[in-house]
């Protein structure tokens, strides 16, 4: 038990790159989400010019914004609630994010 850490251990260096692998699998989710939502809404199925036309990048570009802001405001919301949740059970150092800082 450490004085300064408070008797919360440091992650070990497998526990790091489990939480490295699961972000990047989140990250991954994530685009395969905005890519398949955004696609559909934007790109019509039946492909007439080998490149996008001005519409077809602007609906891209500003669908792109909105699910990344949406996705970041969530992800805002859940970890303030996971903070909440984790004060109110007295846990020591819970809001010490992925690697304790």
């Amino acid at each position: 038990m450490s004085l300064f850490g408070m008797g919360r251990q440091q992650p070990t260096s497998e526990q790091k790159i489990m939480a490295v692998e699961g972000e990047m699998r989140m990250m991954a989710d994530t685009y395969n989400r905005l890519q398949k939502t955004c696609q559909k809404k934007c790109v019509p199925t039946d492909y007439r010019e080998g490149e996008l036309n001005k519409g077809e990048a602007v609906c891209l570009d500003r669908c792109t914004v909105k699910f990344l802001d949406a996705s970041m405001k969530i992800g805002e919301i859940m970890q303030q609630q996971g903070q909440a949740m984790s004060g109110a059970s007295g846990a020591p150092g819970a809001s010490g994010g992925l690697f304790g800082s």
